[in-house]
């Protein structure tokens, strides 16, 4: 098979795995491929991607897999599109339960209401709903209460490709800053 025979193969799998996205290792299974082959495949699609100014999407690495994606050039049209009177954005109590439980996971719903002082029930149904935590398993002891932890989609709103991405805390803070995380959440709220 000759090299643009690939990448094509490449782009109908991308759109058929659509938000899901492929890893190199799928692409490799798929593809009958060397890590090192897909992985030159994938670099040189991301570049044509970026690199053709007639285009609207590109080809992104995000949370370990490659996935097609708008441009950042057009999101005044897409916003346009996407907006309703049931498009909304994150209440603070929410942005505080998901700053929380990205810094923090997997922890229980009591130990966020610790932390913020607050009930967060309400916050948590819609953290679930939107797809950005998730259950990640059972506490150990009495009750064995759930422990929530963010999800894929979690790191595909926020751009990133993994935790490590997330802006760190202040060292010298024994507690938990939530207004440090706050401000990373509310620049993508607006």
């Amino acid at each position: 098979m000759k090299v643009n025979d690939w990448k094509a193969a490449v782009e109908s799998l991308l759109f058929a795995a659509g938000d899901e996205g492929l890893t190199v290792k799928q692409l490799m299974h798929v593809l009958s491929l060397e890590q090192l082959e897909v992985e030159q495949l994938m670099d040189e699609l991301v570049k044509h991607y970026l690199q053709d100014k007639t285009r609207g999407i590109a080809i992104i690495e995000m949370a370990g897999t490659y996935q097609f994606a708008t441009k950042k050039a057009h999101s005044d049209y897409l916003k346009k599109l996407v907006e309703s009177p049931h498009a909304s954005t994150l209440s603070q109590a929410a942005l505080e339960t998901l700053a929380i439980i990205a810094y923090k996971q997997p922890i229980t719903r009591s130990e966020i209401e610790e932390i913020r002082g607050v009930k967060t029930e309400r916050p948590l149904h819609t953290l679930s709903a939107k797809a950005l935590i998730k259950e990640v398993g059972r506490a150990e002891g009495a009750g064995r209460a759930i422990l929530y932890g963010t999800t894929k989609e979690f790191l595909d709103h926020f751009g990133l490709k993994n935790l490590g991405e997330l802006p760190p805390l202040s060292d010298s803070e024994e507690e938990f800053n939530q207004e440090e995380a706050d401000l990373f959440f509310e620049s993508f709220n607006k």
